[in-house]
């Protein structure tokens, strides 16, 4: 009897921001094969450039959409798209840093030969080449589709193809550095091992739904779970190890281990890509799953992200204030505040969804614009990211010094700032369903992650710098200006005037079904 597999109903209008990418990725690999190795650079930036520009501009024409498309696989819907539009704007500024050549004597922060043994003549002689590694380009490029593609996916299979086409580029990325080479090769691969124990889970875990409602679609095992079924073991065994992925992919903890050394080890604007992109999608992807698939389960799931967020908040703003590098402070901030957008996530509403939404939108931008100031303090062997190189920095160049302490405050959450208001937006949520006590903890653990930011701050204005003058502040390119420019500007309007961008969180925050 043959079988009754229906053809997927093609449309392409619906998910073209992510065919631009993946088209623009595409392109960039055939620059890679047949253009001049003199002009690939330029190439590879414009093609970027272009399909990201492209992608945003596809994903504003499709505002309002809200539909299921490719078999149910692929939800363009609200949440899809303000999701999508972020990860387009912010994939422009990650390529911007990836494009920057002038802080450095010797080129960008990538290097050009990445196979290279660490320590050999050779890694020497590449540390003064000018050259890069353009492959970078169309790499980026296909994490960023992938991370198109997480938050829209309906279906469990075509998440798990998500989430592999988004990380594999980035295992490779994070082992690109041109500075600190065994550095940079061992925080690649710790996040490739742990990376692929998680997407190990993930795949186990949407095995044993099948099991359960005989479906990978969201709607169906949503379906499934409203019905009497002999194992509800596979549904809850299956939802644990479908949230190791998806949390390790967030840096929530238990799984926040690899954070803190990639993001050293990885060159900086790949750190900046990583931080800012991967927890949006990540989030988008949980977002999804939770509120479209296991909507009916909330009281059974609740208690285990309820212990995550506690833990995740309190152990990340711990464990920053011992930290002595600034790539590793923001490692842990940005645990922290997973945890604040758990907050929203727990509350399983339209206001808690859509101030998720509006949380990953202000710590996207200022954390890019963060990691984009790093990469401006310098000295011979680099970036300067030893904070005790850092002293005395406001009065060597109070512009860097400043900028880097009003991201510094918005982080923390200082009124006036996108921070605050992201906050304010996931815990009032919080509050309303019944998370008082969660939120409680997220004030407390705020306060305390204040007080690592001010350290940094009274380290750059009220500390003398080093005996030796301390490290050099690089005037950067076009290309980072406009990156810092960019975060600088989103902070302070969201700070200020957030409400147009409320209300757009407000009018994305319903899931097709």
């Amino acid at each position: 009897m043959p079988l009754d597999i229906p053809s997927p109903e093609v449309a392409y209008g619906p998910i073209s921001p992510m065919l631009l990418v993946f088209g623009a990725a595409l392109l960039g690999v055939l620059v890679e094969a047949f253009a001049p190795a003199a002009k690939r650079r330029v190439l590879q930036i414009v093609v970027s450039a272009l399909g990201l520009v492209g992608a945003l501009v596809a994903t504003a024409l499709l505002a309002g959409t809200e539909e299921l498309v490719f078999n149910d696989a692929i939800a363009v819907d609200g949440p899809t798209l303000f999701l999508q539009g972020t990860l387009a704007v912010l994939g422009l500024a990650g390529v911007f840093l990836l494009s920057e050549q002038s802080l450095d004597s010797s080129g960008g922060a990538v290097v050009s030969k990445a196979a290279v043994l660490p320590g050999s003549r050779e890694d020497v002689a590449l540390a003064e080449d000018t050259r890069i590694q353009t492959e970078v380009y169309p790499l980026a490029l296909f994490s960023l589709g992938g991370m198109m593609l997480f938050p829209a996916s309906n279906n469990l299979i075509l998440m798990f193809i998500a989430l592999e086409v988004l990380s594999l580029p980035l295992y490779l990325m994070a082992g690109l550095a041109r500075r600190r080479r065994l550095l940079s090769q061992e925080a690649a691969v710790k996040y490739f091992l742990l990376g692929a124990f998680a997407s190990a889970f993930f795949l186990y875990g949407v095995a044993l739904l099948y099991g359960y409602a005989g479906s990978v679609d969201l709607g169906d095992v949503f379906d499934a779970t409203g019905t009497a079924q002999s194992n509800e073991a596979l549904l809850f065994v299956g939802l644990a190890m479908l949230a190791v992925g998806l949390l390790f992919k967030v840096g929530a903890v238990p799984f926040q281990a690899w954070t803190p050394d990639v993001y050293q080890g990885a060159p900086t604007p790949v750190t900046a890509l990583m931080a800012a992109c991967t927890k949006i999608a990540a989030f988008g992807a949980l977002l999804r799953v939770l509120y479209v698939g296991f909507g009916r389960t909330e009281w059974d799931w609740r208690p285990m992200l309820w212990a995550v967020a506690i833990l995740t908040m309190v152990i990340g703003a711990v464990l920053a204030v011992t930290q002595t590098d600034v790539k590793r402070m923001l490692a842990y901030s940005s645990v922290a505040h997973t945890g604040f957008i758990l907050i929203g996530v727990i509350a399983l509403s339209p206001d808690g969804l859509s101030g998720t939404l509006f949380y990953l939108l202000a710590y996207g931008f200022t954390t890019m614009a963060s990691f984009a100031v790093v990469t401006l303090v310098r000295d011979a062997s680099g970036e300067a990211t030893h904070l005790a190189q850092w002293a005395g920095l406001g009065r060597k160049s109070p512009l860097v010094a400043g900028t880097f302490a009003f991201f510094l405050f918005a982080l923390a959450g200082i009124p006036l700032t996108s921070g605050f208001m992201a906050k304010f937006a996931v815990f009032s949520a919080g509050v309303d369903e019944g998370a008082t006590a969660l939120v409680v903890v997220g004030v407390v653990t705020s306060a305390v992650t204040a007080f690592f930011y001010a350290r940094v701050v009274v380290l750059m204005f009220f500390t003398d710098a080093p005996a030796d003058g301390g490290p050099t502040v690089a005037v950067p390119s076009g290309f980072t200006a406009a990156t810092i420019a960019l975060g600088l500007a989103v902070t302070v309007v969201l700070g200020v005037l957030p409400q147009p961008v409320l209300d757009l969180a407000e009018r994305a925050s319903q899931f097709a079904s």
